[in-house]
């Protein structure tokens, strides 16, 4: 069978670009699948996906001619009910046979171990591929993501833009099909300026080549390589440094078909506007590439993008510059009227902004911030003057003219207006690092107040989202509770602060209104009066926060290679402290690499396992153990052994020493291993059997001090 490779090309009105990528990776894959399904032969691992604003396509190499032939088995009714008393074919064996197209002699039968039935068996030839590739590539553009697809003319049909041409090639031979209203053939078209009539294909193998001619870079890979590389090309021009980041590559790559790079330029009156807002204004809006200098500050000089290769690039320059400049002196006039009023003087306005129905305004959250702020510092010996100050304003930028044309500048430029207006360093730096860690890979807050404020925001909005009844739910988390306990997890572990987490939860719970307390319980009947216990509404929250955060922890961990095992023994204590849960994490995970490891790890197992039995058949008796009942050898060995541990141990976890405790404990493997081979803890005498497990007890509880071992 001669194999020759397949292209489909889609052209559209220009797509959306955040949403690019996405379409091209779907429609290759469902191309892929299709194939696949119906078992035709294909390279589909050397697949391409090819994409550019007008267009979608994939290039599928050694696609065969037809599909094999392929096998038809359908089980029609049971043999014994195919047939009547006089053996004549029932009016259920016949309408089967007659839906398969055949006489009911040439069915045939099938033993399995429920009976006997009658089956349809035939061979039929494969499809070629040019029936089978129209359908494939409907079945492919359905199964796209378009959350809301567009109508034009008076189609019947949808997509995500106009379509305009349709190209499908098997090799050098056009496959004949009408998709969206589009006949296929082999006509495609170029760049919209530089070659705007049609352009004709002659095979599906030069696609790329051919595209490069009629000023298209059909590969998104080659085309980002372009845009980095225009990039550099002009900043050198500048004299200066671009940031170009991964996601403003990836739109402007999907922007463009040709990108150029133009350099462009503003007036430096414009830089005694904090940078951040300027480099907002460039990336977010205009699409722009800012260029620092070589101290790292914002420079007068920009690089856009054309997609064009213009005879004159000054005159696409002096465009970018006009467009630019309104821009900037829109900024320049918010930063400089939000100046006037000193940012305490926003607190007022707080009032007026619903922050949620149940959990009240943004200035009630400032207040309950506040005081979680002025707790935890005192905690974690910070100064709680200056994080209560930094919690009262911490909202405050929310209400000024540049928050509200640029969202994402929050707490940027709450640290910038609160070091003009005279705020000390430490409070204007909290305002921004509070927000930190803002993404994933983000660090924490860097200063001491910073990090009370992170803390202490988290804190407020998970215990009021999760006592609202708001907590997320599979993969819907509108307020970013999982982002929020990941941020309060990683503070506190990564910057040592020793903070008793359920109680800073149950802190936070008692400054939210019993309103959203109750709010989040649902009535046993409907309708019926929600009574709730506050108390025990609050304990219970607070449990609940204390495991969310947990499991946000064990991802965090995951990514560092920690075991789970490791994990899940230092979770079964459920240390108070993040910090300290880090401690014992690492002291255990070291400890698990010793020799004595897994010997004591199954010891703990076992006492565990017999502790429990004896509970559930006696219930819980306190016996302390008795060493003067202690049995001669083993028994008593381990008995000194432990006695001979235990008051070193015990001051080495006093001191947070896990890794010296457990080092210590490590020396009591030959007399536990001695002890289970030569002594039977279950004797028949109740005395001597509950003296036994109460020094198996002594050996678990010295372990469960640190962590829970039995888990490795």
């Amino acid at each position: 069978m001669r194999k020759q490779s397949l292209l489909i090309e889609l052209g559209t009105e220009e797509l959306p670009p955040k949403a690019l990528d996405t379409l091209a990776e779907a429609f290759a894959r469902g191309v892929v699948d299709g194939l696949e399904k119906r078992g035709v032969q294909a390279d589909v691992a050397a697949a391409r996906t090819f994409a550019s604003p007008r267009r979608l396509a994939v290039l599928v190499p050694a696609v065969g001619e037809s599909q094999p032939e392929q096998s038809i088995e359908r089980r029609g009714p049971a043999v014994a009910a195919g047939r009547d008393g006089d053996g004549k074919p029932t009016r259920a064996l016949s309408g089967f046979a007659a839906s398969c197209g055949v006489e009911v002699e040439a069915l045939e039968t099938l033993a399995t171990d429920k009976g006997e039935w009658f089956v349809y068996r035939a061979t039929k030839p494969g499809q070629p591929i040019e029936a089978l590739v129209p359908e494939i590539v409907v079945e492919a553009l359905k199964g796209l993501p378009i959350p809301k697809p567009m109508r034009w003319s008076d189609h019947d049909y949808a997509f995500v833009r106009p379509a305009h041409w349709l190209v499908m090639l098997h090799g050098e031979t056009v496959i004949e099909g009408r998709v969206l209203g589009l006949d296929a053939g082999r006509v495609t078209h170029g760049h919209r300026f530089h070659h705007p009539q049609g352009f004709t294909l002659r095979d599906a193998d030069s696609y790329l080549e051919a595209m490069r001619e009629i000023y298209v870079l059909a590969d998104p890979a080659e085309r980002r390589q372009r845009v980095r590389d225009e990039v550099a090309r002009v900043a050198k021009q500048t004299g200066g440094v671009p940031q170009l980041s991964d996601a403003l590559v990836d739109e402007i790559t999907n922007l463009n078909e040709w990108p150029v790079g133009i350099a462009g330029a503003f007036d430096r009156a414009f830089l005694a506007v904090p940078p951040e807002a300027l480099v907002t204004t460039m990336e977010a809006n205009q699409k722009f590439v800012p260029v620092f200098d070589d101290a790292g500050k914002l420079s007068e000089h920009f690089i856009g993008l054309a997609n064009i290769e213009s005879r004159d690039p000054a005159e696409i320059a002096k465009g970018y510059e006009r467009v630019i400049r309104p821009r900037f002196a829109d900024a320049k006039f918010f930063w400089d009227e939000d100046l006037k009023t000193p940012l305490a003087d926003y607190q007022a306005t707080l009032k007026n902004v619903t922050y949620q129905q149940q959990l009240g305004s943004l200035w009630d959250k400032t207040v309950r911030v506040a005081e979680l702020a002025r707790v935890v510092a005192n905690r974690v010996g910070v100064d709680a003057g200056e994080a209560t100050r930094a919690a009262a304003l911490s909202k405050c930028d929310l209400m000024t003219r540049m928050v509200g044309e640029f969202p994402e500048l929050q707490g940027v430029m709450g640290r910038y207006y609160a070091n003009a207006q005279g705020e000390s360093a430490e409070v204007a730096a909290a305002l921004d690092e509070g927000y930190q860690p803002r993404f994933a890979g983000d660090a924490i807050a860097a200063g001491a107040v910073g990090r009370v404020l992170a803390v202490a925001e988290r804190l407020d909005t998970l215990a009021g989202i999760f006592a609202v009844g708001l907590k997320p739910s599979g993969n819907k988390d509108p307020f970013a509770l999982r982002r929020a306990a990941l941020g309060l997890a990683r503070t506190l572990v990564e910057a040592n602060l020793s903070l008793d987490l359920r109680a800073a939860f149950a802190e936070a719970l008692e400054l939210l209104p019993e309103a959203a307390l109750v709010a989040g319980v649902k009535p046993a009947k409907k309708g019926a009066k929600v009574e709730v216990d506050l108390g025990a509404r609050r304990q219970a929250l607070a449990d609940e926060l204390y495991g969310f955060v947990l499991e946000r922890l064990r991802g965090y961990y995951t990514e560092q290679g920690m075991p789970a095992g490791a994990f899940d023994a230092v979770a079964a204590v459920q240390p108070a402290s993040l910090a300290d849960f880090d401690r014992r994490l690492r002291a255990v995970h070291a400890f698990a690499d010793r020799s004595e490891a897994a010997s004591l790890a199954a010891a703990n197992k076992r006492v565990g396992n017999l502790l429990r039995k004896q509970a559930e058949e006696v219930g819980e008796q306190a016996v302390s153990f008795d060493a003067a009942k202690a049995e001669a050898g083993a028994e008593a060995d381990l008995a000194a052994a432990l006695q001979a541990a235990r008051s070193e141990a015990d001051a080495r976890v006093a001191e947070g020493d896990y890794a010296g405790a457990l080092a210590r404990l490590a020396a009591l493997q030959a007399p536990v291993d001695r002890f289970f081979d030569e002594v039977l803890v279950m004797a028949d005498d109740p005395s001597v059997r509950a003296n036994r497990l109460a020094l198996l007890g002594l050996l678990q509880q010295r372990f469960l001090a640190i962590a829970d071992i039995a888990r490795l």
